[in-house]
């Protein structure tokens, strides 16, 4: 493995790669950050790695164990401050002590309070030469999921949803509005979230699967809780049928005793919510206890109504909007267009915009 870059370009172009890295167990690392690193000696790559799934080993300690060329010597880019704490695993910062590591490049400040701007100084007491912020904003916004994590009780948020041309949610005649590649890329999406939220409305009305199914990721379908008030979903669902499902949690108020009794033999896990003042299961309620419950990235998968209430609660952080190339006209309902001049056209940010082989999708930064 080795790649050498003009010295010009060097630092942006492996911190690159040690972003690519992290990107590659994103959702799956816990309450950890996924973390990117790569170690580079004479201008050259010599190893690779990233933060394990369930949040160890830390990308540090993987970059160094696989690689075959001492790292004495060698400088190391990696996308998050070092920790500098004792947990289940020693410290980073002593191992890059230990390694004889000359230079530590990284991105971002830990924004977890055991290691907050800590590295630089024991590093450089050490003798080791430190520099940071590289890449600072495109790793910022990457890591917005686990600062949010840090600094507040509600898990990162994104939500998408899938319209027509001219703006419809639903296909009267067609389960699918957009094409295989948006769905493709929906499975994608599912497997860097530890959680789908969903109605009962969308269990009952479409039976999915909301499973990632693609080759190499199945096994990182994420977790589901179902919104159900009145505990109306059939146990004959795909959803708690499927083999080798994820597990499932139900949110419930109005307590059905059978029903929970079925639903415990089965192996789901039942909450009750309160209530908010329209009668509803109290979404900001259901964020805080989906996080206590372990999950920090939130994938929202279900209609425009309830898509609605979680903007109107300010409860999203990120939006994808996949646009279909097609029109359905009278073969269309519910219509977001009114949703799209309240929440999105000229007052959030777009991030990023996709062609997907004719259909589109649009990624809002939302708060």
């Amino acid at each position: 493995m080795f790649i050498n870059q003009n010295k010009h370009t060097n630092h942006k172009f492996f911190m690159g790669l040690a972003l690519a890295q992290a990107q590659k167990n994103l959702g799956n690392t816990k309450e950890n950050p996924s973390v990117g690193c790569v170690l580079v000696k004479n201008g050259h790559l010599i190893t690779a790695g990233h933060t394990g799934e369930g949040g160890r080993p830390h990308a540090e300690q993987n970059a160094i164990s696989l690689s075959k060329i001492s790292p004495k010597k060698s400088e190391l880019y990696v996308t998050l401050e070092p920790c500098s704490n004792y947990g289940r695993t020693p410290p980073c910062v002593k191992l890059i002590i230990k390694n004889k590591i000359k230079k530590v490049f990284f991105s971002l400040n830990d924004p977890d309070p055991r290691s907050f701007k800590k590295c630089s100084l024991t590093l450089r007491k050490k003798g080791v030469f430190v520099s940071n912020y590289i890449l600072k904003n495109k790793i910022s916004l990457f890591y917005r999921s686990y600062i949010k994590h840090k600094k507040s009780k509600l898990p990162f948020v994104t939500c998408k949803l899938a319209a027509s041309k001219d703006f419809y949610t639903i296909n009267k005649i067609n389960k699918w509005i957009t094409n295989e590649f948006s769905r493709g890329r929906v499975h994608l999406m599912r497997s860097y979230n530890e959680c789908i939220i969903t109605s009962s409305k969308t269990i009952i009305k479409d039976n999915p699967r909301l499973s990632c199914r693609i080759e190499g990721l199945t096994q990182r379908s994420p977790h589901i809780i179902i919104l159900d008030r009145k505990l109306k979903m059939p146990t004959s669902s795909k959803i708690i049928n499927k083999l080798n499902r994820k597990r499932v949690i139900i949110f419930y108020n109005v307590a059905n005793k059978e029903k929970i009794k079925l639903l415990k033999k089965l192996k789901i896990k039942t909450y009750k919510i309160s209530l908010d003042s329209t009668g509803y299961l109290d979404l900001r309620e259901s964020l805080i206890k989906a996080k206590k419950l372990g999950f920090y990235r939130i994938f929202i998968e279900t209609g425009i109504k309830l898509t609605t209430s979680f903007f109107n609660m300010k409860l999203i952080d990120d939006f994808k909007l996949f646009i279909s190339s097609k029109k359905l006209g009278k073969n269309g309902q519910e219509s977001m267009k009114s949703f799209f001049g309240s929440y999105l056209k000229n007052k959030r940010k777009i991030i990023e915009k996709v062609n997907l082989f004719g259909d589109l999708l649009v990624s809002y930064k939302i708060k």
